[in-house]
C-alpha cells in the first residue's frame, strides 16, 4: 500500500498528474498519511475483526475447545471524488503560465479538504459521499473527555488520551483540531498537568506534534472554510460546545483508503465551450475500517485547559 505522496512517483513522465497528486497529497494532514489499497470494480467485501478466537493449552490425549474470531461482514463502495479546474485563457494570456499551476493548486488543495472533511464527518446517506470515523466509532471504542466522569462534557483528562490510545490495535496517528493540538501543548508545558509531546518535520517541511511518539494530523478547514472538527459538537450531556479526538491505527489491516486506480489527471487544454484552459480531476475513492479496535473517538470535549 502507497500513500498519494508514494503513488505521485509512480506516474513519471506525467509531469501535470505527477504534480497535481502531489500538491493533492499536500493538502491536508490525514490524506498525507492515509495508505491506499487498490480494488477491482466499484466495491470491496472484507470481514472486520471484532473478537480473536480463543486458543489454551491441553494436555495429553485431551482436545482443543473450538472457538471462532467475532467477525463483521463490511462491504464499501468507492465514491466518484474530483472536479474540472478551469482557468480563463485571458488569465493566461496577460499573467504567463503561471498563473494556471497557481488556480489548479488553489482547486486541489480544496479537494483535499473535501476528502479529509469526508474521512471525518462522511455520512454515505448523502448518496454520493462515504461515511467518516464520526459514525463509525461506537461502543467501547468510544469514550468522553473524562473517564471518571463518563456522562459529563469537560476539560479532556490525559489518563482518558492515554487510555484511549490503549484501546487501539497498534495505534499510528491522533487526528484533532488546530485549537485542540494547542490545549495539548499548553498541558506539556504546564508542570502540573505534563504530557509527553515532542515536535518534528514532515516529508512536505511542515512542523508537525508527536504526543507519546504519535504524529498528530490536524483536521482544518474543509472546501467551504468550515473547520473539519470543532467546538459545534453535542456532548453526552447534550453540551452543544464540545469537540472530538481521534486515535487512528492507518495500515493493512486496520483503516485504509480504497481506490480503484491513482488519481486521474487529464489536461483538456482550451475548451471549445468556454474561453477556459480545463484539467479535470478524478478518484474513485472509499474507506476502510478493517478492524474494530483500528479506530478510538474522544468526544465531549470543552474548550478548557487539560487535565491529568
Amino acid at each position: 500500500m502507497l500513500t498519494l505522496h508514494e503513488a505521485s512517483k509512480l506516474v513519471d513522465g506525467d509531469l501535470k498528474r505527477q504534480a497535481i497528486i502531489e500538491m493533492f497529497a499536500a493538502s491536508a494532514d490525514i490524506v498525507a498519511a492515509l495508505p491506499l489499497m487498490d480494488i477491482p470494480g466499484n466495491s470491496y467485501s472484507y470481514t472486520q475483526e471484532a473478537k480473536l478466537p480463543a486458543v489454551g493449552f491441553r494436555g495429553y490425549n485431551d482436545v482443543y475447545s473450538p472457538s471462532v474470531g467475532v467477525v463483521n461482514p463490511q462491504s464499501e463502495s468507492l465514491r466518484i471524488a474530483g472536479g474540472e479546474l478551469d482557468v480563463d485563457t485571458a488569465l493566461v494570456q496577460t499573467h504567463g503560465e503561471g498563473v494556471r499551476a497557481r488556480q489548479e493548486a488553489m482547486q486541489v488543495k480544496s479537494m483535499g479538504a473535501k476528502i479529509a472533511a469526508a474521512f471525518i464527518n462522511g455520512d454515505s446517506n448523502d448518496g454520493v459521499s462515504f461515511d467518516g470515523l464520526r459514525t463509525r466509532v461506537n461502543g467501547y471504542q468510544l469514550m468522553t473527555a473524562n473517564l471518571d466522569t463518563p456522562n459529563v462534557s469537560g476539560a479532556l483528562s490525559l489518563a482518558t488520551l492515554d487510555e484511549a490510545i490503549d484501546r487501539v490495535d497498534n495505534p499510528t496517528h491522533i487526528i484533532m483540531s488546530k485549537r485542540v493540538r494547542n490545549l495539548l501543548s499548553q498541558a506539556a508545558k504546564n508542570k502540573d498537568v505534563g504530557g509527553d509531546l515532542l515536535w518534528s518535520k514532515d516529508d512536505f517541511g511542515r512542523r508537525v506534534g508527536y504526543y507519546n511518539d504519535l504524529p498528530i494530523l490536524v483536521a482544518e478547514d474543509d472546501d467551504r472554510g468550515q473547520r473539519i472538527i470543532d467546538f459545534n459538537e453535542i456532548g453526552p450531556d447534550a453540551n452543544p460546545l464540545t469537540t472530538s479526538m481521534y486515535i487512528v491505527s492507518m495500515g493493512d489491516g486496520k483503516i485504509v483508503g480504497l481506490q480503484n486506480g491513482i488519481m486521474q489527471v487529464k489536461d483538456l487544454g482550451e475548451i471549445s465551450a468556454a474561453p477556459v484552459f480545463r484539467t479535470r480531476v478524478q478518484w474513485l475513492v472509499g474507506l476502510a475500517v478493517m478492524h474494530g479496535k483500528a479506530v478510538a473517538r474522544i468526544s465531549g470535549i470543552t474548550d478548557a485547559q487539560f487535565t491529568r
